[in-house]
């Protein structure tokens, strides 16, 4: 195969490379070798939701449960082009066991002693395990287990498989069932006969937590996970350790991954990791779920996203589209990378300000400056609410549950901002960049304008009338120089006007050839 840069697009929905719908959630993905051919390659499983079908035809819906149809199996040899093997293990299968209820949360495992692969997945209060002969099944129900024993409740809270490269050995990382406020690592092995968990170390108790996954770079382990939000997106948490059972540090005080902040990890919860150990160099690759079928927060079940290193210290690269080189193990940012942080306004929960978890008064990523009118704050009573919540008929337009919304029961006059600067591992180029919206706004406007900003230099688009139905707006050939970019909304209205706004985009144009 010729080593190339290949593209990974976020926000949007995945097919395979035969042009049929990928459908995996909450799994991960794992290198085995080919049982006809004997060469390795990416096997990713994940979960085929019912409603997952649904969504991606109507994302207008937000759905109202999890109906577990299968667990699919892909294959690849770059990470990139995805070929369909199997639906490996499915719902006739696990209703042998006469139970429905939830099924999701999995890995696969290579158990040596046996030659088999083992998948242990979440099914009702248990976990299940799975057996099959080859990486892309079928997988039939060897045993499910209690975790009672273990850790005093039957169930996990959320869980997956790592495998450790170095040894072969392969563990479930997985939380309390209960709260989800200690997290624990066991071996996965075989136990009087029988594919089973050998022992428990508990490396966390602290901040309830979910999402749970693990990666290895350079010798280090790096524990991940989230808050718990439901389907909702969250900070990417991590603690680091040099063995596997700990311990990690900072002791049970998980930090934030450094560069998710602006966007919750570009909207999504902590997935899994893929380690690209390629000729040139090792990139660790965030594998985030995004549960907008289940939370309506946007287009695109699979968010990945290339992490950079600062010694030990990891930072999240939230890029729209991408280029990765699974050869070299090399990556770049591709021509189309959108550079706005939370230009969907997905991000956010609640309606903002929120006095529930996560309590805030701004919109993550953007900062409301209030000139005239009330002040943002804690009190439902007078505060503006920053977002907007779309109907449905919207979302057939602006695809997502919220939108920015400028607006005040007084006379108003207000700027929303975002400063948008290179990272130490994403360069904001020189050059002329597209800013772009969706919009839709009443009268009652004296001043309502797009704007972004560069060297000292403002490029504005003016609304000068009302647009009962969305419109998109842009400006074209801003000079981006030093960097550094602001850009926003500038608005001054008459109580009650208001102007709703999604999708704001910043792109770079491409050079005349």
């Amino acid at each position: 195969m010729h080593a190339q840069l290949l593209n990974i697009k976020n926000d949007v929905f995945w097919d395979t490379k035969d042009g049929q719908p990928i459908y995996s959630q909450g799994g991960g993905i794992f290198r085995f070798a080919n049982p006809v051919t004997g060469i390795e390659k990416y096997y990713w499983y994940g979960v085929h939701y019912e409603e997952a079908d649904i969504y991606r035809n109507n994302p207008s819906v937000t759905q109202p449960r999890a109906s577990f149809k299968s667990v699919t199996c892909y294959s690849s040899v770059d990470l990139v082009n995805w070929t369909f093997e199997a639906d490996v293990l499915t719902k006739e299968e696990v209703m042998k066991q006469g139970r429905r209820g939830w099924v999701g949360r999995l890995g696969v495992a290579y158990i040596k002693e046996l030659n088999k692969y083992a998948m242990l997945v979440q099914h009702d209060s248990k976990v299940m395990i799975a057996v099959a002969d080859k990486p892309n099944g079928n997988f039939t129900v060897h045993q499910e287990i209690s975790m009672m024993e273990m850790i005093g409740t039957s169930n996990t809270g959320d869980q997956t498989v790592f495998t450790d490269d170095a040894t072969g050995k392969s563990y479930l990382i997985y939380s309390y069932g209960s709260g989800r406020n200690k997290i624990y690592v066991s071996e996965i092995g075989v136990k009087d006969g029988m594919v089973n968990l050998l022992d428990c170390t508990k490396i966390f108790q602290g901040e309830s937590r979910e999402g749970n996954c693990m990666f290895k770079y350079k010798g280090k382990y790096y524990m991940c996970a989230s808050n718990i939000y439901g389907w909702d997106a969250s900070y990417a948490y991590y603690l680091v350790a040099d063995d596997i059972r700990g311990p990690y540090t900072p002791a049970n005080n998980m930090q934030v991954m450094n560069g998710c902040n602006d966007d919750y990890a570009h909207i999504t919860q902590t997935g899994f990791f893929v380690n690209v150990k390629g000729s040139r160099q090792e990139t660790v690759v965030y594998c985030g779920d995004r549960w907008a079928d289940f939370a309506g927060n946007g287009l695109g079940y699979n968010q990945w996203f290339p992490l950079s290193f600062d010694g030990s210290t990891p930072y999240f690269n939230s890029l729209h589209s991408w280029n990765l080189n699974a050869a070299t193990g090399e990556w770049n940012v591709a021509a189309d990378n959108d550079y706005v942080k939370n230009g969907s306004f997905e991000a956010d929960r609640r309606k903002i300000p929120s006095i529930v978890k996560p309590v805030q008064d701004f919109i993550l990523g953007w900062t409301t400056t209030v000139i005239e009118g009330n002040k943002i704050s804690q009190d439902s009573n007078s505060s503006p609410i920053l977002n907007y919540f779309n109907t449905e008929s919207d979302r057939k337009i602006v695809p997502g549950e919220k939108s920015l919304c400028i607006s005040d029961k007084v006379n108003f006059k207000r700027k929303i901002s975002q400063t948008i600067i290179s990272s130490p591992y994403v360069k904001l180029e020189d050059g002329y960049y597209t800013l772009s919206a969706q919009l839709k706004n009443s009268s009652g406007f004296e001043q309502l304008e797009m704007y972004g900003m560069s060297n000292g230099k403002t490029n504005v688009y003016a609304v000068i009338e009302e647009n009962t139905a969305w419109k998109t707006i842009r400006i074209e050939r801003i000079a981006v120089k030093g960097g550094k970019i602001e850009i926003g909304f500038a608005a001054t209205g008459t109580g009650n006007a208001f102007c709703y706004v999604d999708n704001v985009m910043l792109v770079k144009e491409r050079s005349a050839k």
